[in-house]
């Protein structure tokens, strides 16, 4: 079994990758942090840059967690992507993380977060990072 990380190089995404680390051990399962794009702008601040996957890599090496880290440059959004890796793996649990916005802003621009809830056939694990 696997557990899931939606991960972002963003203080959510560390504390996703954190909670996703702490299951991992829990459960004595592997981690597969995924980080993803649509690749449809020019620059995407969620997208990671070897150096901070590079962190991840020493971070997770460090702790002797076993994993494996998927970056994903296509058409489809992230939680499309996470929901069909969720499904076609052997994934016991997705871990994503949470960040503040106003109720209107989820209702005007939508929420990855709200549809990887609902649509991910196994149980989420939804963080927000401290502070």
């Amino acid at each position: 079994m696997t557990v899931l990380v939606g991960y972002v190089p963003s203080p959510e995404g560390e504390a996703a990758l954190r909670a996703g680390i702490d299951e991992a051990r829990l459960r004595g399962e592997r981690l597969l942090v995924v980080n993803t794009s649509r690749g449809d702008a020019t620059v995407d601040p969620r997208f990671a840059q070897e150096p901070e996957l590079a962190h991840v890599r020493e971070d997770l090496a460090a702790l002797g967690v076993e994993f494996d880290i998927r970056q994903v440059l296509g058409g489809r959004d992230a939680a499309e992507e996470i929901v069909e890796l969720a499904a076609g793996a052997d994934v016991s649990l997705v871990v994503i993380g949470l960040r503040r916005r106003s109720a209107v802003g989820k209702l005007i621009m939508g929420s990855a977060a709200q549809r990887i809830l609902l649509d991910a056939g196994c149980p989420v694990l939804a963080v927000k990072a401290a502070g």
